[in-house]
């Protein structure tokens, strides 16, 4: 998969990134092309070489159709987690790794339903809040939103399912 400058992509388990630059460098005798990005949340900015852009899960922000499925999914029921604690950070961790949104949105709505039954621990307080800010930002970049506009989208999705987000840590 192929990036442009300018584009705006998603790095799985840190959110959208803007494609700054495309440049070349040379190492241990061959070159190896490379996207600057800079992180949206953070303004960050990383190196990824193509050649690592699949085995990280670089993807195009997700278009409106699988929007809906996500919003869809967050407002309806509840979810099945795991109880026991290493089990489910284990299993939340590898769906933020995977980086697809609706992955990001079954931690963050497993994390909530979990949270009004116990106080979360501080590692899941933190993916709670990094699941919250990615979905903030695909929703925003995808349907042309600014940041408050698509919390308030995220926040009545939610209260649709009788869940309500904490506030930001």
């Amino acid at each position: 998969m192929t990036f442009q400058v300018g584009e705006k992509i998603v790095y799985p388990n840190h959110g959208v990134a803007t494609v700054e630059n495309i440049s070349a460098r040379a190492f241990a005798g061959h070159y190896e092309r490379f996207y600057l990005l800079r992180l949206t949340y953070n303004s960050l900015t990383v190196l990824v070489p193509f050649s690592h852009v699949d085995d990280l899960g670089l993807r195009r922000v997700t278009r409106n159709g699988e929007i809906a499925r996500v919003i869809s999914y967050l407002s309806e029921g509840w979810s099945r987690r795991h109880s026991d604690w290493k089990d489910r950070f284990k299993e939340n961790t590898e769906k933020m790794r995977a980086g697809s949104l609706l992955s990001v949105a079954e931690v963050m709505k497993s994390l909530l339903i979990l949270q009004m039954e116990k106080p979360l621990s501080f590692r899941e307080k933190k993916m709670l809040d990094r699941a919250r800010l990615m979905l903030i930002a695909e929703f925003s970049t995808s349907r042309g939103l600014n940041e408050r506009e698509a919390m308030d989208m995220l926040d009545k999705t939610l209260a649709k399912a009788q869940l309500h987000l904490p506030a930001a840590l």
